[in-house]
């Protein structure tokens, strides 16, 4: 009997694909800084049950501006963001704009104020007041 040939066949092991890239968080989300500010806002306010109303209008000078208020509860139809006891509420339409919008607080020698930090921001005025998507 003849000996039968048998071939080996090296099995190469292949690296996985890389992983695509993690997507922009959805919805909105706090900063560290925006959350203490808040938290101190609503101590001083004296209404803890509140809440950050943050929007988008039609206005200034590259088309749409944010727009933010107390509100003392949610509307029907906002989405509403919590982080440590703090509440931002966003109605429906303005959530299109701010998809992935991370809210901080930035206090420098020449101002201090809220900062949105929208991911969707095409172009933007130079006082950072309006933008466009």
């Amino acid at each position: 009997m003849s000996e039968q040939a048998t071939t080996q066949t090296s099995q190469t092991q292949t690296a996985p694909a890389p992983t695509a890239a993690k997507p922009a968080a959805r919805g909105i989300t706090l900063h560290d800084t925006a959350v203490e500010q808040l938290k101190k806002l609503l101590a001083e306010r004296q209404t803890p049950e509140a809440g950050l109303r943050v929007a988008v209008r039609g206005g200034g000078c590259s088309g749409l501006a944010y727009v933010m208020e107390w509100a003392e509860k949610p509307r029907e139809k906002d989405k509403i963001f919590e982080r440590d006891g703090v509440r931002v509420f966003v109605d429906p339409k303005s959530y299109l704009y701010l998809l992935g919008t991370e809210i901080a607080y930035e206090s420098t020698l020449m101002a201090s104020g809220f900062k949105l930090n929208n991911p969707n921001v095409k172009s933007a005025c130079g006082c950072g007041e309006s933008f466009s998507v």
